[in-house]
């Protein structure tokens, strides 16, 4: 039996080679070559190369763009690109960053909180920018308006038309009828000289209280920060504004300027996309803007989204996670393909699958031992118990085996194991068998060929 055994599994694994194995040989060397080439990105240091974008900021005087330029200094530091596109302000940039949607010539853009976006937009929230902009009104004897009836009959510029001044302004001017102002729209520096001609009382800006232009204003102009009464209440009536405060001294310390605290109204400046970058090239963004925004991620993980725009997949997650996604900052193409997230979710859904797979595979296995352990009950049945296939090779047909009942028997015994090793060769090369299982079913086709081999040479013993 052990013979014959042996020598059925030589013939079996002498046999020419089935397709599936071919092809789970070329599956398994694409694994491991995937392997290889992420161990040996993996082992590399990070960096931004992967990020390449143009970023829509604004008047090359003015704040956002200076943010950018510090932006694309940290991003080429670290081998990446960042092309910084100055603009006439928020409302441009939202234009421009839409029309690009279909050359994906540009990704993102800075804007100010608070503006109408778009019907229809593709916009995305990146994030906001940890440190807030002010509306500040300057005047050349703005420290003498101590209350809001102070500003009844003035002059007063709110920057040019369909800017994120103009519309913050028009807003918080809403909020004080009665006052009999005279508006009117220019560029900011046309208002800061008619300011100084005596062409307006007051010059309304959404700017950082850094910028440049605020620090020449007050300290080389001359001019005069408006103590805005009731900031709160006028704050509060504007779901995306807040109330804030420049203390005084804070632009010369020497000359005491300015002389007191300031109340103003701050409006968040916000980083937004257009859908056009890839996962991993958000992620490298948000990490530049980390490097000079330290508590950027803080900020923007327990500010509220007020802003109507759907948050970055890329921004949720790094947020979420207090950082990069470390695949995505070490291959960042493997994010770009699907989230970090998806890919664990999709490993176990895999791993799922191939227990599935060897669960099915070792019933299946199962239902051929039982069905061949059945057909050798109707052998022992035919040549009586204890008997082994060596033995019924070799032996010699007796009265009752040349019976036609005995003789049906034997001949439906042979048929059906004909058909199981049929069935059994088919199972084994099916792709749903995990890789160096086959052997299971090698033995089994061993088992069923060595009797229906002896069977056949007992049949052909039979008188005709």
């Amino acid at each position: 039996m052990n013979d014959q055994l042996k020598e059925g599994l030589e013939r079996t694994l002498g046999a020419v080679e089935e397709p599936s194995r071919g092809l789970k040989a070329v599956l398994a060397a694409a694994v491991l070559g995937v392997a290889i080439v992420v161990a040996a990105i993996y082992s590399r240091s990070p960096n931004l190369s992967h990020v390449d974008v143009a970023f829509l900021s604004g008047s090359e005087r003015g704040n956002y763009y200076a943010v950018v330029s510090k932006l694309a200094a940290e991003v080429k530091r670290q081998r990446g690109q960042i092309r910084n596109l100055p603009s006439a302000g928020s409302v441009e940039n939202m234009t421009r960053l839409a029309a690009a949607k279909a050359s994906c010539d540009i990704q993102f853009a800075l804007v100010q909180d608070g503006l109408p976006w778009p019907q229809g937009n593709p916009f995305e929230l990146v994030g906001r920018l940890s440190t807030p902009e002010s509306f500040i009104v300057l005047g050349r004897d703005a420290d003498r308006i101590r209350t809001v009836a102070d500003l009844r009959g003035m002059r007063i510029g709110i920057g040019p038309v369909g800017s994120g001044t103009e519309v913050v302004a028009r807003q918080v001017l809403a909020q004080l009828p009665g006052l009999d102002l005279k508006v009117s729209t220019q560029s900011v520096e046309s208002q800061l000289t008619m300011l100084e001609r005596g062409e307006l009382d007051l010059a309304a800006m959404v700017i950082d209280a850094d910028a440049q232009l605020m620090v020449e204003a007050v300290r080389d102009r001359k001019l005069q920060i408006v103590d805005i009464a009731g900031a709160d209440a006028l704050a509060h009536r504007l779901a995306f504004a807040r109330a804030g405060r420049i203390t005084a001294s804070y632009y010369d310390a020497v000359s005491n300027l300015p002389p007191v605290d300031k109340r103003v109204i701050q409006v968040d400046a916000l980083v937004i996309g257009n859908g056009c970058a890839r996962e991993s090239v958000t992620q490298g963004v948000i990490t530049a803007f980390v490097r000079i925004f330290p508590d950027f991620v803080r900020v923007n993980r327990e500010s509220p989204n007020l802003t109507g725009l759907p948050v970055a997949s890329a921004a949720r997650t790094y947020y979420e996670n207090d950082g990069p996604d470390t695949v995505g900052t070490y291959v960042p193409w493997f994010i770009d393909i699907m989230p970090t997230a998806r890919w664990v979710q999709a490993i176990f859904l895999i791993s799922l699958l191939f227990g599935a797979q060897a669960a099915w595979h070792r019933f299946r296995l199962w239902r051929i031992d039982a069905r061949r352990v059945v057909i050798e009950g109707k052998v022992l049945r035919l040549f009586g118990p204890g008997v082994t296939v060596s033995e019924i090779e070799t032996m010699a047909p007796e009265a009752r085996h040349t019976e036609p009942a005995a003789c049906a028997m034997l001949q439906k015994t042979i048929d059906e194991l004909g058909d199981l090793a049929e069935r059994c060769r088919r199972q084994s090369v099916s792709l749903l068998v995990p890789m160096g299982q086959e052997m299971g079913y090698r033995i089994q086709e061993g088992l069923i060929a060595d009797l229906l081999h002896a069977l056949k040479r007992f049949r052909g013993r039979l008188p005709q």
